[in-house]
């Protein structure tokens, strides 16, 4: 057998491939034998029927698919000895000579392989770039404290109304004179939420109210005619409550509050743990940087963003094998219409230009993920998790315990590993090039955000 290949320009190539019966004669005939050993042909007892009619009915289904087997290695045999890199797989060429499977002859297949570019261009300290560190402002420390006070806070008993409290009582149905109803609505422990009241003017009466006081309202106008809000308050269907547009009476029994959590040493090991923190400073310090910690994420995605663009342009001249990575998403996916393409080919062709850079990165720096990397990166991912419930100060054995469970997913492994070698890509290209940290607000670092989806980018 015989491989050559032939540099058709820079990033697509042909493979020919010439099989010779040397090189299949023997596996045809061990898969005829081995076939005529289970062989069940009428006339004949199992595994007695003569090789030369087997041949004859299906001599040329085995040898095409010996020949295949063959064709097949040779390629992933010759990729992985010259240290290929290609796009997709080999494609059968448009041109390929035609093959009449009969035994004794030589056979000839040719396969197209869109070659990986080579990248001239590597990170150095010549390359100056911005690094956006988000500043930990007093009004965001602020905003998470008033978080976590809430998180933390419980139900108390008031002596004067809120518009955001609930109060028990009872709610009476007036008729036009502003007497009971007779027959009307009368419940005893009626709840009511004046925060959910849509009509100011109506909230604003529970306002300064004390226990025993009682205020008259129209529960209709109240809550915008909302007929959730009315059921729920007058223990009527949807339909009935709908159609009521009474005036009633409401005599307040009880004003529950809820009350954030005082700055004490419950409310710090709450928040992170015991005797984590020991004072309103250690605190305040700690959110500072939890919130730090939070925005070095933020601040890493920016420079992703921005050292892509930078490479991109750098590589904008580097010839891609457009054609045949357009022919082979055309045979992955034959519903696939041009136009379609067309229109993706653009950000597919810059997402693989930043891919063989990447991989250049990280073969000549000799970057590898160790599974103690990608445990690493579960437990981040957990303790990111945790965040968004606001649980900071994690236990590390609760991270590594969540951690754990992730792992036992093969598709996460998979994942987390890209995630870990990305991460070590750019920390790595963070210290090849030159950068200049540039501290911005954090309104100021999402606007550049909300300017790229605005450009669709």
């Amino acid at each position: 057998m015989d491989i050559t290949k032939n540099n058709l320009d820079a990033v697509n190539a042909r493979l020919v491939i010439k099989v010779e019966p040397s090189d299949y004669q023997e596996k045809v005939d061990s898969a005829v034998k081995n076939y005529r050993k289970r062989a069940t042909i009428p006339g004949f007892r199992q595994g007695m029927a003569p090789v030369g009619l087997i041949k004859n009915k299906l001599g040329k289904a085995f040898l095409a698919e010996e020949v295949e087997k063959i064709v097949s290695g040779a390629i992933f045999d010759y990729l992985k000895d010259n240290k290929l890199n290609i796009f997709g797989e080999p494609m059968p060429s448009e041109d390929n000579p035609s093959n009449d499977f009969e035994e004794g002859k030589s056979f000839e297949f040719h396969f197209d392989l869109g070659l990986s570019p080579e990248v001239d261009f590597m990170p150095s300290k010549a390359d100056k770039l911005d690094y956006y560190i988000i500043k930990v402002a007093q009004d965001l420390v602020d905003k998470q404290t008033e978080a976590f006070r809430g998180r933390f806070g419980e139900y108390v008993k008031a002596e004067t109304a809120e518009e955001t409290d609930v109060l028990k009582g009872q709610l009476v149905e007036l008729d036009e004179n502003g007497n009971e109803k007779e027959g009307g609505v009368n419940i005893e422990n009626a709840l009511i939420s004046p925060n959910y009241m849509s009509d100011k003017d109506e909230q604003a009466k529970v306002k300064g109210l004390k226990l025993g006081d009682s205020f008259v309202f129209n529960p209709f106008k109240a809550f915008g005619g909302s007929e959730m809000e009315l059921a729920t308050l007058l223990h009527k269907t949807k339909d009935e409550a709908k159609e009521f547009k009474s005036d009633c009476k409401f005599t307040i029994t009880e004003i529950t509050r809820y009350a954030k959590a005082e700055l004490n040493q419950d409310f710090f090991d709450k928040c992170f743990g015991k005797d984590k923190v020991k004072s309103e400073e250690e605190f305040y310090e700690m959110i500072r940087k939890s919130l730090a910690d939070q925005f070095v994420d933020q601040s890493d995605i920016r420079f992703l963003w921005d050292i892509r663009k930078y490479v991109l342009d750098k590589m904008s001249d580097v010839a891609m094998p457009e054609a045949f990575i357009k022919r082979w998403l055309k045979a992955r996916n034959e519903n696939s219409k041009e136009e379609e393409l067309d229109r993706e080919m653009p950000k597919l062709l810059e997402d693989l230009k930043w891919q063989v850079f990447t991989d250049k990165v990280a073969e000549k720096e000799n970057l590898k993920v160790e599974k103690a990397d990608v445990e690493n990166e579960a437990k981040k991912v957990a303790k990111r998790q945790f965040e968004q419930y606001g649980l900071l100060g994690v236990d590390d054995a609760l991270l590594s315990s969540y951690s754990q469970e992730m792992l036992k997913s093969e598709d996460t492994v998979r994942q987390l590993t890209e995630t870990a070698l990305r991460d070590k890509v750019l920390a790595r290209i963070k210290e090849m090039v030159s950068l200049s940290d540039k501290e911005v607000s954090l309104e100021e670092f999402n606007e550049f955000f909300r300017n790229m989806e605005a450009a669709g980018k």
